[in-house]
Formats: C-alpha cells, sequence, structure tokens
C-alpha cells in the first residue's frame, strides 16, 4: 500500500443501547498521524448490516432526536420478515438504506473539513451487537 493510501480499523464498543457515538476525534487522530498535511478523502465505512454512517450535530439534542426519529421511521416491533435475534430486530437491518454504512469527508491541509456543528457518528439501533468496526481509509 502506497503513503497516498492509508487504512485503520477503530473496535468501538456501543453497548446495550441504540446510540449514535461520535467518531470525530477519532477521524481527526487518524488524520494527524497519516495526511501529513496533505489534501484528500477520508473515507469512514462501517462493514455491519445494522448500523451507519451520519454526519450530524452532537451533544444538543439531535444525536437523540435522530434515534427518536428512527424509532417512528422504523419500529421495534414484529411487522419485520427478517426476525431472528431481538424483537424487532428486522428493522436494524434497513437502518442501512436510511443512514448509509459509509461517508466521504474532505480533507485539506490534513485536517478534516467538517462544519462549525458537524460530527462524524455511528448510528447503531442494534441492541444485540455491542461490538463495532469502523474502517478509516485516508486517500491523499
Amino acid at each position: 500500500m502506497s503513503d497516498a493510501f492509508t487504512t485503520r480499523v477503530l473496535d468501538i464498543t456501543t453497548g446495550s443501547t441504540e446510540t449514535v457515538f461520535d467518531l470525530t476525534r477519532d477521524c481527526e487522530s487518524f488524520l494527524r498521524e497519516v495526511a501529513a498535511g496533505r489534501d484528500g478523502l477520508l473515507n469512514v465505512f462501517v462493514p455491519h448490516a445494522t448500523a451507519g454512517i451520519a454526519i450530524i450535530e452532537t451533544g444538543a439534542g439531535s444525536d437523540d432526536d435522530l434515534l427518536a426519529a428512527l424509532h417512528t421511521l422504523l419500529p421495534a416491533d414484529d411487522r419485520w420478515q427478517h426476525r431472528h435475534g431481538s424483537p424487532g430486530h428486522g428493522r436494524d437491518h434497513v437502518l442501512p438504506a436510511l443512514v448509509p454504512p459509509h461517508a466521504t469527508l474532505p480533507v485539506l491541509g490534513g485536517r478534516l473539513e467538517l462544519g462549525t456543528w458537524q460530527s462524524v457518528c455511528l448510528v447503531d439501533t442494534n441492541v444485540s451487537n455491542h461490538h463495532r468496526q469502523v474502517r478509516l481509509s485516508f486517500l491523499g
């Protein structure tokens, strides 16, 4: 692999509750180590069928609002065809269609280019899987 492309896998423990887990500091730390002041792209990818990546504001209630909206759109009940796991688990498999499992973000001068209130977040509604991997890849 050349210096132009570098990747790392983060191991994240999300716990037993639905969560919006802020990855911004992990992304910034990764870029400080590998970007060396270069421009490029950061790709964030979660290789799971029941989680996604969102760019949202955190800490002011938007993370809770996102989880509430997902409950409205994807109720955890017995309507889902996919029925293994905890009750309503089929909705977790629909989540990545609404919150995709990836995001690609600009990097300028080795720094992540986010808006003032934007954060990079793992969205995980699957309470049966407490451990997630997130792949960070820098191309620059």
